[in-house]
Order: C-alpha cells, then sequence, then structure tokens
C-alpha cells in the first residue's frame, strides 16, 4: 500500500493551499488530486453514468441487450479503491463491453489488510445475493442469466493483494481466477515513507488537521465546498449527484482515518508482508492465477509473488501465468479524456493527443489481455 507524503514534509507554506478563502488554489489542488489524465480546454461534454450502486457494492453490466458471460469481482488500489466509479470507470467499461459484468467492491485504507480482505468479500457476497434474486432489470439481465456464470476476480496494486488474502481465508465462494495487476506487499516502513518518524509527527499534526478548513471541508459534504471540488473535477465526475459525492467523501476521509492508527501507535501492516507470503505459500485456494506486470513500475513485486505462489497452484492443480505489458503503475486508473481542440491546432493540443492515445493504448490492451485469458478457462 503505497501512501502519499507523510506530514512531516508539508511546509506551513503548502498549508496555504487549504485555506477556505483561496478558491483558486484549491482547485488546483483538488484537479491534482483527483485527475492524473489529460483535462483538455473544454471538458463540458456529459458522459452516460455506466454503473449502478447495489447495496456498498458498484455494478457495472455489459451493453443493453448484451447477456453476460462472466461475473468479475473489482478491487482497486489503497486510497482510490474507495471512489472506483470514478478512478477505474475507463478499464471497467472496457470489461464490461468484452460482455462481463463488474462487481466493484469499494473499501477504505486501513492498516489491518485482514479485516479489510474478509470486509470485501462479505460485501460482494452481500451484493450478489441481491443480484441472484433481483437480477438487473435496467440493464434486462435476469437473476437466472446470472446464477451459473464462472466467477473471476480482478485485482490492482493493493486491491491485489487483498484478492490473494480472500483466496486463502476462504476456500469456498472464491473466485475460479484472479487477475492479479501490480502485485506489491511491501512493509510499511517502505510504503510510507519516513514512517518510522511518522507516528509522533502525527501525533502533534493531528490537532491541527482536525482544525484546517481543508478537513472541515472534506467531512461537510452539504456545503459549497463540494460544489467547487465537483466544478473543478468535472473531467472525471460527469454526473454530480448524491452517489459520486459519497464516493469522493469515502476518498478525502481517508487520510485523517489512516494517520489516527499511525498516531495510536500502528506500526506495520496487519498481517506483516512476511506473514502474508507464508500465507499465500500454504492456504492460497484460487485454482487459476494471471500475474501482470508493466514495464515501468518500480513498486511492483509480481515477479516475488509468481516464485510464492508456483508451488502451492501445483499443489491444487491449478495454472499460473504471468505477462509483462507496456505501461506504468497508474495504467489501470487512466481515464478517457475529452480535450478539445481551440480554434487553432497547437504543438500542444498535438502533444497532449499523442500522448493520452499512447496512455490510453496500454489500458486498453490490459483489459484485452485480462478478458482474453478469461475467456480461455470457459469451457
Amino acid at each position: 500500500m503505497a501512501l502519499i507524503a507523510p506530514p512531516s514534509t508539508i511546509s506551513p507554506k503548502s498549508l496555504a493551499i487549504f485555506d477556505s478563502k483561496n478558491a483558486t488554489n484549491k482547485k488546483k489542488f483538488f484537479v491534482r488530486m483527483v485527475s492524473n489524465g489529460y483535462a483538455g480546454r473544454d471538458a463540458s461534454s456529459k458522459n452516460k453514468k455506466i454503473y449502478k450502486r447495489l447495496d456498498s457494492c458498484l455494478v457495472v453490466p455489459p451493453p443493453t441487450g448484451k447477456k453476460p458471460k462472466a461475473l468479475i469481482k473489482f478491487l482497486g488500489g489503497a486510497f482510490i479503491g474507495a471512489a472506483p466509479e470514478v478512478t477505474y470507470s475507463y478499464l471497467m467499461e472496457l470489461l464490461a463491453k468484452e460482455g462481463y459484468l463488474i462487481v466493484s467492491v469499494p473499501y477504505n485504507v486501513t492498516f489491518d489488510h485482514e479485516r479489510a480482505a474478509k470486509e470485501v468479500h462479505e460485501r460482494f457476497h452481500s451484493c450478489m445475493e441481491m443480484l441472484f434474486s433481483s437480477g438487473l432489470p435496467y440493464a434486462n439481465i435476469s437473476a437466472s442469466d446470472m446464477v451459473n456464470l464462472p466467477l473471476y476476480s480482478v485485482g490492482h496494486s493493493n486491491g491485489a493483494l487483498l484478492q490473494l488474502l480472500v483466496g486463502c481465508y476462504f476456500a469456498e465462494k472464491i473466485p475460479k481466477a484472479n487477475a492479479v495487476v501490480s502485485f506489491n506487499n511491501r512493509p510499511a516502513s517502505e510504503a510510507v515513507p519516513y514512517f518510522e518518524q511518522l507516528g509522533p509527527a502525527v501525533s502533534q499534526m493531528m490537532p491541527l488537521m482536525e482544525a484546517s478548513p481543508f478537513y472541515s471541508m472534506a467531512r461537510d459534504v452539504s456545503g459549497n465546498a463540494w460544489k467547487t471540488l465537483l466544478d473543478t473535477t468535472g473531467t472525471l465526475v460527469q454526473e454530480y449527484d448524491q452517489e459520486i459525492m459519497t464516493s469522493l467523501n469515502k476518498f478525502v476521509d481517508q487520510l485523517p482515518s489512516v494517520m489516527g492508527q499511525v498516531s495510536q501507535g500502528t506500526s506495520e501492516f496487519r498481517p506483516t508482508p512476511s506473514e502474508n507470503r507464508l500465507f499465500f505459500k500454504q492456504s492460497y485456494n484460487v485454482p487459476h492465477t494471471l500475474l501482470v506486470k508493466f514495464s515501468n513500475d518500480a513498486i511492483d513485486e509480481t515477479d516475488t509473488v509468481e516464485q510464492i505462489l508456483s508451488p502451492r497452484v501445483d499443489s491444487i492443480g491449478g495454472t499460473l501465468k504471468k505477462i509483462t505489458l507496456s505501461g506504468n503503475h497508474l495504467t489501470p486508473c487512466l481515464q478517457d479524456l475529452k480535450w478539445a481542440v481551440g480554434h487553432q491546432y497547437t504543438p500542444a493540443d498535438a502533444l497532449a493527443q499523442s500522448l493520452k492515445s499512447i496512455s490510453l493504448n496500454d489500458t486498453r490492451v490490459l483489459a484485452r489481455t485480462i478478458s482474453d485469458w478469461f475467456q480461455d478457462l470457459q469451457p
């Protein structure tokens, strides 16, 4: 789980961007925080919402009139996994267009990975019980269309770690196959820069954080602050409804929670990375696993987990495959943002459009690779 820079690296000058009166800086901050894509000069176009909120999950069905060929449980990375409709919508849409029904399980960051994995498992199957009971009438998908479908799972970064843990804690009601993307299982001292110094610093910073205009703004979803946030992130958040506000509230609310755990003495993830490795080696139960790494990903540990899983997968009669694709750790999170060319086509327009095309192609290749591998598993 890779976290953002600790408070010890934040200067008083940097805190000025949280001044509630400084609207310009505040807008710039949120654009950087929520969007890593290309915000064009005209991002006012609206896209149809592709997901449906069901209980605590998000459901993305195949295009209207297309019956699903399999179910995919989707888990995003740390922090951004709390709002997958904002951060993973393009990848989920690509998978849905391949004929899969996606059930994404949002979750909040915690140092207790065992608890997170079990909560994800429970939330997912609670949602599935609703789907098996009532279907998705708005997508013309009945319960009988889903009840006998194979179940697969896709997890990115911290979500990939939770995938493997679910496959260890449970032997029933688990996916037939896992697509594990950009796996990492680093200790807290590496995942969080200067972790050893973070605890005392956070203890001193918490009163300041709670008193800051930014913290108040993050907690106040009913005020004008959210209007400012949503207006400035319109390139990703296309529909300003209560569902989006709920997810964004979860997104920004995680930092105080994580820092609170640190201030109370948390010093390592539970289970520890070494305990996880032993757990995978002895207890992993998912028959088929695809490991995906990217060519430019400094925090990836796919090679290590391949060595750990290989004998275990052989012992249960399964299969394990590793593949390297072009891209980086954020490739699964890239969005198809619209860059509108002005009256004159400039070099900046050409550069932005070419870079966007290259980046989105990496995401499209990822989706097709996962889809084709799942397809090969079906009888």
